[in-house]
């Protein structure tokens, strides 16, 4: 492992983890390969990889190339045992300490992790920018490009920008969208928003109506919302921000009790659709690649939404995404 970014999933995992620990999270790890089984073919010793999320191959989701969606995702990316015998590649001494969270658990100086989550990319590229594709970055960018196909002139607006609120901004610039509107408490996240493209920022602590705010910014609505931030008041008022036939794409990780806000009735007349998004709708081992050929064109600057830490300042670099002061923290080993 050469890097690895902190994503909001890895806070939440640590904070209240959902299964046993002890665990070795981290899921945007990229580094090189150090030996293969038997069975690679496409990888060999080193060569530079981005890990993303682990699929079965098998199923019908990952047949059709939507491997986020993938029939056995949770054991093969939450569980952090192996499928089948439940046994793990990591202890701590004699003690089984649980690995593979999303095929990889990244935030280990070595990873076993398997071919299909590993997407090999040109040496002469800094892992330390390109290890957050493997999971936030693509989430925002493949929402907007993969999920949405958001068309170019049509408005967006993005409820939150964090590295995955900002990749969908970079990504609606991209695709032509306009107005883009940014709704983001955070001043700096606000300020970059708009150098990254966004036609309007919007604080929702210093509007007393942030959906007529939103309205006011995009004359009238937009075609496209994406929600990442799990908030039942901020999925409202991006449902009601849509005009007729809009689409509202939801990213942020709730409660699993949750309940959304969202007036059915209003929804029905304007015909609004609604979707949960994984993963940004993407085949990795595809769509990883088309990111990177933008970034290395200037067109997905993705470098300006990391903050570098040593691995050993991981704490700090939690605490830092916590703070909200880092917007993707990447650990470098």
């Amino acid at each position: 492992m050469v890097a690895s970014g902190v994503c909001h999933t890895d806070v939440v995992f640590q904070d209240a983890p959902p299964i046993p620990t002890p665990m070795v999270l981290g899921h945007e790890g990229a580094g090189f390969v150090e030996a293969v089984g038997n069975g690679v073919r496409a990888l060999a010793a080193g060569d530079h990889v981005v890990l993303s999320l682990s699929s079965c191959g098998p199923c019908q989701s990952c047949r059709a190339n939507r491997p986020s969606y993938c029939h056995e995702f949770a054991p093969l990316n939450l569980a952090g045992v192996r499928l089948g015998d439940a046994s793990t590649p990591l202890r701590a001494g004699v003690e089984p300490v649980r690995g593979l969270f999303f095929g990889q658990s990244s935030f280990a100086s070595m990873a076993i992790t398997r071919e299909s989550n590993a997407v090999k990319v040109e040496p002469s590229l800094p892992l330390e920018h390109l290890a957050p594709l493997g999971c936030g970055v693509q989430t925002g960018a493949g929402t907007v490009l993969n999920a949405l196909d958001v068309e170019p002139g049509r408005g967006i607006a993005v409820f939150g920008s964090g590295a995955v609120g900002l990749s969908a901004v970079m990504a609606a610039v991209i695709r032509g969208a306009g107005p883009i509107v940014v709704v983001e408490p955070n001043m700096a996240r606000r300020e970059l928003a708009r150098e990254l493209g966004a036609t309007a920022a919007i604080d929702p602590f210093d509007e007393p109506d942030v959906l007529a705010a939103v309205l006011d910014a995009t004359g009238g609505g937009v075609d496209y919302a994406i929600d990442a931030t799990g908030n039942p008041d901020v999925i409202s008022a991006a449902g009601e921000s849509l005009r007729p036939n809009g689409s509202l794409a939801l990213l942020g990780i709730p409660q699993v009790e949750t309940n959304i806000p969202l007036s059915l009735g209003s929804m029905a007349a304007r015909g609004a659709n609604i979707s949960f998004v994984s993963e940004g709708d993407s085949d990795p081992a595809r769509f990883i690649p088309e990111l990177i050929m933008l970034y290395r064109e200037g067109r997905f600057p993705i470098d300006r939404l990391a903050s570098v830490f040593p691995f050993a300042q991981i704490n700090e670099a939690f605490e830092a995404a916590r703070r909200g002061e880092a917007i993707k923290p990447v650990l470098v080993f």
